[in-house]
């Protein structure tokens, strides 16, 4: 017997506690629902203690909000709809999934995985898939609502396991969310807050919206051969032994057969939305472009286009279903078409319960200021030891992780922690820039483990569709094996980067003064 069996059957035990474990904690939705009732408990507790730390916002004592007073009930109350409507993910998730259910009902996705699957050696479906959710960041939260559910489908019709399917695209979308070949809207989101920070030592300071550019494409390679690796080795061996699919489970496509009017179907569905598509992009080119923003961007959150992303995936793929739908007689009646958006919401339901849930105690954690408290000591803390440089950005890598755990948001987290990081750093001689990659290495490492994360929970409902005792110890343990990889090695590339001096983006360095 080899020495990676038995070191094998270790990790697999490990991951069975961790998913015993976690598995009896409460449903999600309750689980919310405790954490929400614990933000009230804890921010009375905290609400008269005064902290010495400063909120970088606003430059005052941070103070922790009592949200059990009288005032605080009442405007929870009266503001429970609203928080619940605006929950940006329930929009995105239940928007797109119209679109996907016209796509899928009809057979259109159906039948392009048949023929992508015909294709492509079943060795490659993993890191195809991987790669497909880091692209995926373009569209900003497209991928959690198309390629996670996408990946176990893909999976599953190649007779593979479809949870593995599930969490190597997770690990893509999601564990490599600052890993991307393309810009994103990500790049200048977080380069809005990074700017500022550095003008507080610097007035004159500019910071170049690409400027984690190379690390982050060089860091999507990375992160498919590592997740790639994780997800044939580890992951799908266990599952196999583990978590059978469900006999009841709805049986995977047939891919050896593909009819002639699905074939049609399909081709001239793809042909009418490329051309759209075309037409669409040309739109765009013009500088006086409606899609533009005030100063001509196109990649600016305030720009049209980047507030139009999640109605582009709808009609881009309610068209071609429609389309393929009528050509292959899977449809016949208008009455078809909205019976499949009906059953992709049926599925949805479960979704909706938790997400009002998850909405409440969000907004709740976040008017507490008991995450941003969080932040600004742990940060304090990291400067306090004056570490050496490696060790010093790994410690901010391995902060921002932790902080991760409890604020799901990569924007909120980052307006929180640019202002005390980046001027910290820069009196050690640290770049803006560095520190806003070691930012986005540790944000992203540790997405993938955490039930607050607003996509969490979409993921466990995706999985329960071929195994419906997956929970959120489920979930966890199939994706605490690409967290700690990712975490620990994609440090380490940051560091070989840093100290073989490539280029981290556009304009960008890493030492300041």
């Amino acid at each position: 017997m080899s020495n990676t069996e038995p070191k094998k059957g270790r990790i697999t035990r490990i991951l069975n506690v961790i998913e015993k474990v976690g598995n009896k904690l409460p449903d999600p939705a309750i689980l919310f629902l405790f954490c929400l009732i614990l933000v009230w408990v804890i921010s009375a507790m905290l609400a008269p203690v005064e902290f010495a730390e400063i909120n970088p916002r606003d430059g005052n004592p941070i103070r922790i909000k009592n949200l059990l007073t009288g005032e605080s009930m009442a405007s929870f109350l009266s503001n429970m709809v609203n928080t619940f409507t605006s929950f940006a993910p329930l929009g995105v998730v239940l928007v797109a999934m119209l679109g996907v259910g016209v796509a899928d009902g009809s057979g259109y996705i159906n039948t392009g995985l048949k023929m992508m699957l015909n294709k492509t050696p079943n060795f490659l479906l993993t890191p195809m898939v991987i790669f497909v959710g880091i692209i995926s960041h373009s569209a900003i939260d497209a991928g959690y609502v198309l390629v996670i559910p996408l990946g176990g489908i893909i999976f599953y019709a190649a007779g593979r396991h479809p949870l593995a399917g599930i969490a190597a695209a997770f690990a893509g979308v999601s564990g490599g969310f600052s890993a991307n070949p393309l810009p994103s809207a990500l790049d200048p989101l977080l380069q809005g807050f990074t700017q500022p920070a550095a003008q507080i030592l610097d007035a004159g300071i500019e910071i170049n919206p690409l400027c984690n550019y190379y690390f982050t494409a060089c860091s999507s390679v990375l992160i498919t051969l590592l997740g790639w690796y994780i997800t044939d080795k580890i992951i799908e061996p266990r599952l196999l032994k583990t978590a059978p699919v469900d006999e009841d489970a709805e049986k995977a496509p047939e891919m050896s057969t593909i009819t002639p009017q699905e074939k049609k179907g399909f081709w001239v569905a793809t042909a009418v939305t490329l051309i759209l598509f075309v037409l669409f992009c040309l739109t765009l080119s013009p500088a006086d472009s409606p899609f533009r923003d005030e100063s001509g961007s196109l990649t600016s959150f305030s720009a049209p286009i980047m507030r139009s992303i999640v109605p582009l995936i709808f009609l881009f793929f309610l068209l071609p279903g429609v389309i393929h739908g009528y050509i292959s007689k899977q449809y016949t009646t208008g009455k078809d078409v909205i019976d499949d958006m009906t059953k992709s919401m049926n599925g949805m339901a479960y979704y909706i319960v938790m997400a009002f849930f998850c909405a409440l105690f969000i907004n709740a954690f976040a008017s507490s200021n008991l995450g941003a408290l969080m932040a600004i000591k742990g940060a304090n803390g990291l400067k306090a030891l004056n570490l050496p440089g490696p060790v010093t950005i790994t410690g901010i890598i391995f902060l921002a992780g932790f902080v991760n755990l409890f604020v799901g948001s990569a924007s909120a987290k980052w307006a929180l922690l640019a202002p005390i990081f980046v001027p910290m750093l820069m009196q050690l001689g640290y770049s803006a820039e560095l520190t806003q990659a070691a930012y986005r290495v540790g944000d992203s490492s540790t997405n993938i483990i955490t039930p607050l994360m607003p996509y969490f929970p979409l993921v466990v409902v995706f999985c329960q569709r071929y195994v419906k005792k997956t929970g959120i110890g489920t979930l966890v343990s199939l994706m605490i094996p690409y967290s700690i990889a990712f975490l620990i090695i994609w440090t380490a590339f940051l560091v070989i980067f840093w100290v073989v001096g490539m280029p981290l983006g556009l304009q960008a360095v890493y030492t300041y003064g």
